[in-house]
Parts: C-alpha cells; sequence; structure tokens
C-alpha cells in the first residue's frame, strides 16, 4: 500500500494547531466583551471583529490544509478523499460569507453546515476495505468511530445552539475533533508504510 508523502505530516498537523492558536490570539484581541463558552467562533470572524483578519487567514490556510491533505492521502478511497477536499473548499468559502456583526447569515450558516458534514462522513468513506493490511485509522471501524464521534460533537453543536447554552465549547470541541483526524491518518498511513 503507498503511503502519505512526508509533507502530508505538514498540512495536516497545521491545521489543529492553526485552528487552536489562531482562536486563542482572536479571543484575547476580541476582549472580555467576548465569551468563548456562549460565542461560535463565527463571531470571532464577523465583519468588524477586532481578529476579523486573523481568522479569515486562519480559514484560508485551514480550508488549504484539508485539500492539501486530502490529495496527498493516496492510501485512502477517494471518495473519503473528496469529502475531504470538500469540507476544505468550505472552510475557504466561508471567508466568502462571514457572520455580519449583528445576527446571523443563512448562506453562513449553509456553507458551515455542510462543511462539518463532509469533515464528519469523510472518515468511513475514506476506509479501505481490502483484506490486506491497512493503516489504522483506514479500517472501517476506526473510520465509523470516528465518524461517530465527529456527529456526535455536531449535534451537541447544534444543541447548544439551539438552546443558547454553550455552543462555543461544543463548536471548539468538534472543529478540533475534525482538524485532527486527519493527522491522525497521515501518521497511521506513514507507520504502516515503514
Amino acid at each position: 500500500m503507498r503511503s502519505a508523502p512526508w509533507w502530508a505530516l505538514v498540512t495536516s498537523g497545521c491545521a489543529p494547531v492553526l485552528l487552536v492558536g489562531s482562536w486563542m490570539i482572536a479571543q484575547l484581541r476580541q476582549g472580555p466583551e467576548y465569551d468563548p463558552a456562549r460565542q461560535t467562533l463565527s463571531v470571532l470572524a464577523s465583519y468588524g471583529a477586532a481578529s476579523y483578519w486573523l481568522m479569515t487567514g486562519m480559514l484560508l490556510v485551514l480550508g488549504t490544509c484539508y485539500v492539501a491533505t486530502a490529495h496527498a492521502l493516496r492510501p485512502a478511497a477517494p471518495a473519503g478523499r473528496v469529502a475531504l477536499a470538500g469540507g476544505g473548499l468550505c472552510a475557504l468559502a466561508l471567508t466568502l460569507v462571514p457572520v455580519p456583526n449583528s445576527g446571523g447569515a443563512l448562506e453562513h450558516g449553509a456553507v458551515s453546515t455542510v462543511g462539518l458534514v463532509l469533515l464528519a462522513v469523510w472518515p468511513p468513506l475514506a476506509a479501505v476495505r481490502d483484506r490486506r493490511p491497512v493503516p489504522w485509522a483506514l479500517r472501517l471501524d476506526v473510520s465509523l468511530a470516528a465518524s461517530a464521534l465527529m456527529g456526535a460533537s455536531a449535534l451537541w453543536f447544534l444543541a447548544e445552539l439551539q438552546s443558547a447554552g454553550a455552543p462555543g465549547v461544543a463548536e471548539r470541541v468538534v472543529t478540533f475533533v475534525q482538524a485532527l483526524w486527519p493527522f491522525l491518518v497521515v501518521v497511521s498511513c506513514r507507520r504502516s508504510a515503514a
């Protein structure tokens, strides 16, 4: 089985680090009026926010990381690679439809939802169903478990949005898990080929 190239470790590894680093810096820049538990990351990327350009740049690089990682994951099934790249394109598209500084935006919500769904379903779509040894992160059972975790955290995020509870916490969990999984897949592909 082919391995993922070495540079896939960079593209996939940058995604979770960039995501968390950007939201931490953006929260500090936004000041004490921003409540990370109750407010979403979209507030940090909205027009007029103190870190609009930081969060917009993060989305551009994050989306590019997902697309590049999808290209590099040659051991994965093509449908999963397409879904991962689609999630990356949604991150890029979010820069075109940021949330206005007051209220919500239907376009932003639609793009975010499509991106969350694509990133939640890509693991089982990428699973390899061969009889030969398969990298552990591309086994169907492991991929289904990862997808279930992403789906459950996305549903938690939706429930928190509806109840006005702590959507910021739930969103950070789902986006971090979705950003970390491609890195774990790349690592498993490289280790199995070694």
